[in-house]
């Protein structure tokens, strides 16, 4: 179970509810096909759209699980040195930290509409969909990913630490 998310402001905790219900529906929407597909094939059936639509959606499940793991502060972290660090240069450490991420998180969604403005003409093979589809789901979870690291950048530079940004133990 994921620990509640530390406080934002109502718009940033009203797209994080939306986020996390979205993972929590695709992830059993998947469930509940592979399970169903299962089931046919013990009858020697198939439903062919399983495959192909569990793919597009565990792309999707996946960048907005980053997104959610991001509003928590649950991404790994290697703190062995920033824990060496004063408060205040361990603030400025954190601040470059999350500077580093926006500039990356720029890129994958820079780069990832790209691929998926590229991709409209091609048709995923069984449900006939465009294949953007797909890869939209790097370009929105990036940018959801790069609202919460931003949230938590202006935090860290308001003075707040790891431990009051997440109300860790």
């Amino acid at each position: 179970m994921l620990p509640p998310a530390p406080y934002a402001p109502m718009p940033l905790r009203a797209l994080g509810i939306l986020v996390d219900w979205a993972v929590v529906i695709i992830g059993a929407v998947m469930v509940a096909l592979v399970f169903t597909n299962v089931l046919f094939r013990l009858w020697g059936g198939d439903i062919a759209f399983t495959t192909e639509l569990c793919e597009l959606l565990m792309v999707w499940v996946t960048f907005l699980g980053g997104a959610a793991a991001t509003r928590r502060g649950l991404h790994m972290t290697i703190t062995e040195f920033l824990d060496k660090l004063g408060p205040e240069a361990r603030r400025w450490a954190d601040a470059a930290i999350q500077v580093l991420t926006l500039l990356l998180l720029a890129l994958l969604v820079w780069y990832g509409m790209g691929v998926a403005n590229a991709s409209w003409g091609n048709e995923l093979t069984v449900l006939h969909l465009p294949m953007a589809l797909q890869y939209l789901g790097l370009p929105v979870g990036a940018g959801l990913m790069a609202i919460y690291t931003a949230w938590d950048l202006l935090l860290i530079l308001r003075g707040q630490s790891r431990e009051e940004r997440y109300r860790m133990a």
